[in-house]
């Protein structure tokens, strides 16, 4: 009966990790929606994030979690109103230049990056399958961008979506230092509350918000805020203690399949053949990174750090 319910819970919780790839995997396309909907960049993460706010704060108002410190708080804000919307920007900027697919694929260079990071501050340990990881997410990252035929990557998108892997890089190295033990919706409502408030001001700043886009552009920007948004983040919370950090952030790698898989099909969006190789590395090593060698369950792994609470919402940003 134990093994039994453990399988179930197991099962439970790979679907759950899976759902929250899909609804990440979703955001390039929404997005790419949104603006053929005829909403601007700006107009976009002021409406998502004013909404997915609200959302994970009516969570908080249920869950009534406790408070931690001010210090925490005020980092959780400040994670949102300089990081996390500087990726976001970043991210859905790219977007409107280069297809959903490579920008994607550029964005998600980010774990190799974290690893290089983490080793040069002396956090991290050089060994041959994460040396692997990192030639085998470069070489893909550049078959990517030397696989586009002529004319079909625009500087400015390249180096947006390189820019949001950079910025995630560094908001993930941010979080993973300043921010203790805290309810993992409660630091999403703070984030996604900085990212709001950043956003308004660049707004007023340089125009405003505009509404004036087609009466469907509200749907997808409700789909960007609760899919793509909320949904993952909770999914992947509930399904982490079921299955363990290892486990959930490898299913987690199945996101970028399903952006370029989507962008196929709704878009009509294709790959090279070198692309397609060079995307094949970079997601090799995401997975290569997240394993540890020999197949060991998560209980058994203590040096497998769960992931910051930070890192889903962030994920993939924006």
């Amino acid at each position: 009966m134990g093994a039994t319910t453990g399988s179930r819970e197991h099962s439970q919780g790979v679907a759950l990790c899976l759902a929250s790839a899909v609804g990440f995997g979703l955001m390039a396309i929404l997005a790419k929606e949104a603006y053929a909907a005829g909403l601007d960049v700006t107009t976009v993460l002021v409406l998502r994030f004013a909404i997915a706010a609200a959302a994970f704060w009516l969570i908080v108002a249920a869950r009534r979690p406790v408070w931690p410190s001010r210090r925490v708080v005020l980092g959780g804000l400040a994670l949102g109103g300089a990081g996390y919307a500087a990726q976001a920007g970043l991210f859905f900027g790219a977007l409107t230049h280069i297809d959903a697919s490579l920008t994607s694929l550029l964005l998600y260079t980010y774990p190799a990056l974290v690893f290089l990071v983490a080793l040069a501050l002396g956090r991290e340990r050089a060994d041959r399958r994460r040396s692997g990881a990192l030639v085998l997410a470069s070489g893909g990252a550049a078959l990517v961008l030397l696989g586009g035929g002529t004319g079909a990557l625009e500087p400015v998108g390249v180096a947006m979506a390189l820019g949001a892997a950079v910025v995630y890089t560094a908001y993930i190295l941010v979080a993973d230092r300043i921010l203790g033990h805290i309810d993992t919706f409660l630091l999403s409502a703070l984030i996604a509350t900085g990212a709001f408030v950043s956003f308004s001001v660049f707004a007023a700043a340089s125009g405003g918000v505009s509404l004036g886009f087609q009466p469907h552009g509200w749907l997808v920007v409700v789909a960007l805020s609760l899919v793509s948004t909320v949904m993952p983040v909770t999914a992947f919370m509930l399904g982490l203690p079921k299955v363990g950090p290892a486990t959930a952030s490898i299913v987690s790698t199945a996101e970028p399949v399903v952006t370029v898989t989507l962008a196929m099909v709704v878009f009509g969006e294709r790959l090279g053949p070198v692309q397609a190789v060079g995307g094949a590395l970079v997601l090799g090593a995401v997975v290569l990174l997240q394993t540890r060698g020999k197949v060991r369950s998560d209980a058994a792994s203590p040096d497998l750090p769960a992931p910051t609470p930070a890192r889903p919402l962030a994920q993939h940003a924006a």
